[in-house]
């Protein structure tokens, strides 16, 4: 069932630049720190910047919602509305992700952990 945003990830042109912003913002280090993705942990949330978002089609960030069943979610979403974005990924480590536009073209993001 769906628990909470449990990440918040921000396209960024520049990786190392908002790194350096992010790690001053959040007041720690990045617990991933790759050409691909940075990723901070502070308290419950993750906050991670993605380098490829823009051409991806991010225009802003995105909220993950966490979720048991991400195939069931997704299927229940296009049943009530939702556009698929980006279907059901792994991302690394068995960490499912899949994005939606609702019916105004917001971006949502639904997240399974392994």
């Amino acid at each position: 069932m769906d628990r909470n945003i449990s990440l918040l990830v921000y396209p960024v042109k520049d990786i190392a630049r908002a790194t350096t912003l992010y790690r001053e913002l959040l007041g720690v280090e990045p617990y991933v720190d790759s050409p691909y993705y940075v990723g901070f942990r502070t308290g419950d949330m993750e906050i991670g910047l993605d380098p490829n978002g823009h051409g991806k089609g991010m225009t802003g960030p995105i909220g993950y919602w966490s979720t048991d069943d991400i195939a069931q979610r997704l299927k229940a979403l296009v049943e009530a509305g939702a556009q698929i974005q980006q279907d059901v990924t792994d991302v690394g480590g068995g960490m499912l992700i899949a994005w939606i536009r609702d019916a105004v073209g917001n971006l949502i993001g639904l997240r399974q952990a392994p």
